[in-house]
């Protein structure tokens, strides 16, 4: 990761040691940059954006986060309040490390319904929304949010092969997902043996 990529994740580092939110934000970062690679988009927008967007989340009691996301839970104003509150920490964290000011109101600008808005703005707002969806699909995931959400790994794993032609907005996110799918599933032995990899 770049320097200045660096500066952000290490300030946004104070903010998310909520809800396994600092290993979240690995690994959608490292999605990010092979959807990066694949679709293009310009990358000083949308590092800084996936690095700080959930960065919110610090401001909602974890025992409230659990309502927000997840199998049977999405409550809206909850999720709200993290990217609402999301975007204006981004702004300040972008600000006192100098960030680029003709980017920074695009990037709050994609923080703020990362969650929320169901289509993307641009493609580096569809590289986000796919970043942190594949999150879910990663080994570290499966290793956390069945824990997390009280559901069996092979059940969590099904469940999230469901979601992937609704959740994915670029044609590189569902081939990412699908594969990352169909590991979990053999890992936790609910492949379909019929089906092929992707």
């Amino acid at each position: 990761m770049e320097p200045t990529y660096l500066r952000i994740f290490e300030r946004a580092k104070a903010f998310l040691d909520t809800r396994d939110n600092e290993l979240h934000t690995r690994i959608a970062s490292a999605f990010a940059e092979r959807l990066l690679d694949a679709e293009g988009g310009d990358a000083r927008v949308v590092l800084p954006a996936i690095l700080l967007h959930d960065v919110g989340w610090k401001s909602v009691p974890e025992d409230l986060q659990l309502k927000a996301f997840g199998p049977g839970h999405n409550d809206m104003t909850i999720n709200r309040i993290h990217e609402v509150e999301g975007a204006k920490i981004a702004r300040r964290l972008l600000e006192e490390v100098g960030y680029d000011p003709k980017l920074i109101d695009e990037i709050v600008e994609i923080i703020l319904e990362h969650d929320s808005r169901t289509k993307a703005l641009s493609l580096n707002d569809a590289i986000v929304k796919d970043s942190d969806k594949l999150w879910r699909f990663s080994a570290e995931a499966l290793q956390v949010d069945p824990k997390r959400f009280r559901i069996d790994p092979g059940v969590h794993t099904r469940w999230l092969k469901l979601q992937i032609d609704g959740w994915f907005i670029t044609e590189t996110g569902k081939r990412l997902a699908r594969q990352e799918q169909r590991q979990r599933a053999v890992q936790f032995g609910v492949a379909d043996p019929d089906e092929e990899d992707v």
